[in-house]
């Protein structure tokens, strides 16, 4: 039997799935998983956030040897995460200064020094990316700014690091880099006028590659550690690219990809950079295909996984969710306001957004509330762009899991709500490996062999 297998890594947690096809089914299991989350420190006596890239690494690794304890060897693997952050390497390909987190705060002085160069409505109307404070152009752009790329000869986006410490090889896989910035939405490469001003050499960045790529087989040391020898596939390794690789949106409809973040959008064959584009806050982020997510970014599961860690993790997701529907309170917030980022208290925050203290089930109230209301905008703005007026939503991710967003947001957006697969990113990491092995020829075969193996529900 002949096993892939995609490792996943969120901000939160990470995963590895181990696949097989079983007739015209595709047959996936959950082998291994492990907690992340950004670490504190203090820098000159500011507060920075790095990842702890070894350890993610060793966590990688980890995880391929299990496949071999349980005698499901995958012939292939493909790695995602979220985006926009990544390593500098310097001569020696050693990391230079670790990864910072993108909720780091350093950001803050190189945004206005970009914009000065280049203001903002002409990266967006070249690149077609919405403007956030962490995105990779505004995080190089402070490392110009502190010394830190003086001494960078490579640089990769974090998935294509951990395959590079895999295979020896480098590649910088297109669906990641187009949320970085500077990549140009209507040629597809980087944008060398944008990263000529700013003073970043392009050839640091290096060429992209396509997803569905074989990247290369396990190094020697590698299949030493695990107990054998794979081929790395790229995924889509932009965790929202692969995830919507599994949405089920045949036609036009739009999703909604639920984790830490909330991706909503449609794909699209060409960017839509007009200004009511940029307006609504919508970005065009790339696809298999060079074709286009034309999605929003909206803070998502986020605050709730906060007030959760800053209750001592005392209950489960389940449980907030029971106790926001037995506290229905009026309060609302703007779920992406900035102030919600990053702050040293979710909890707190919120309060003072709302100007007054809640229990914990009146703040999970809040917190869903205001998404689903979120969610609700987003959709009309969508539909404004697209002169397209949607009847079904496919919410897909470990956040279609949740009953109570679920049936607020079918009520705020007045669409049938479509939920499942929840394991969307991983899903459509095996996907594209599957593609990529000639196993199936297009996403929407591959779409249809979901349809098939996973529980899809209607709200």
């Amino acid at each position: 039997m002949e096993y892939t297998l995609a490792v996943d890594i969120g901000a939160s947690s990470g995963r590895h799935i181990v696949s097989h096809v079983e007739g015209d089914k595709l047959i996936t299991e959950e082998i291994y998983r492990f907690e992340n989350a950004p670490t504190v420190t203090e820098e000159g006596g500011v507060r920075t956030l790095h990842w702890d890239i070894e350890r993610l690494f060793a966590e990688i690794v980890n995880g391929l040897a299990k496949a071999k304890e349980l005698g499901k060897v995958p012939s292939s693997v493909g790695i995602d995460t979220w985006g926009v952050d990544y390593v500098l390497l310097d001569r020696e390909n050693q990391p230079i200064g670790g990864a910072y987190c993108y909720r780091d705060a350093r950001t803050e002085k190189s945004v206005p020094e970009v914009h000065a160069i280049v203001p903002f409505a002409e990266l967006y109307r070249r690149t077609g990316i919405m403007f956030n404070t962490f995105n990779t152009v505004y995080q190089l752009y402070a490392d110009k700014m502190s010394g830190r790329i003086e001494k960078a000869v490579n640089f990769l986006m974090l998935p294509d690091y951990f395959q590079y410490r895999l295979t020896g090889k480098m590649a910088h896989e297109y669906t990641n880099a187009t949320p970085t910035g500077p990549v140009n939405a209507k040629t597809h490469p980087w944008d060398g006028e944008i990263l000529g001003k700013l003073g970043i050499p392009v050839a640091l960045l290096g060429e992209l590659t396509a997803p569905a790529t074989k990247l290369g087989a396990f190094s020697d040391e590698i299949a030493a550690k695990v107990g054998y020898k794979a081929e790395v596939i790229l995924p889509c390794t932009h965790d929202t690219a692969s995830a919507v690789v599994a949405a089920l949106v045949f036609g036009d409809a739009p999703y909604i990809s639920s984790g830490t973040w909330s991706l909503l959008g449609v794909e699209r064959d060409e960017a839509e950079t007009s200004d009511f584009a940029m307006e609504s806050g919508y970005s065009n982020e790339g696809c298999l295909g060079y074709r286009f997510r034309l999605q929003k970014n909206i803070m998502g599961l986020w605050m709730i996984q906060q007030v959760r860690h800053e209750l001592n993790d005392a209950y489960s997701f389940a449980e907030l969710a029971d106790l926001a529907r037995k506290n229905p309170v009026p309060d609302r917030v703007q779920v992406n306001d900035q102030r919600f980022l990053s702050p040293v208290s979710m909890t707190e925050e919120i309060y003072a957004a709302v100007g007054r203290k809640l229990t914990v089930g009146e703040i999970a109230y809040v917190i869903y509330a205001s998404l689903a209301e979120s969610y609700k905008e987003s959709l009309e703005a969508l539909e404004t762009l697209t002169g397209k007026k949607f009847t079904t939503l496919n919410i897909i991710g470990g956040g279609s899991k949740n009953g109570l967003l679920n049936e607020m947001t079918k009520k705020a957006t007045g669409k049938t709500v479509i939920t499942g697969p929840a394991e969307g990113t991983a899903i459509g990491n095996l996907i594209i490996q599957l593609i990529g092995k000639g196993e199936l020829a297009s996403v929407e075969e591959g779409r249809r062999m979901i349809v098939r193996s996973f529980d899809i529900a209607e709200v």
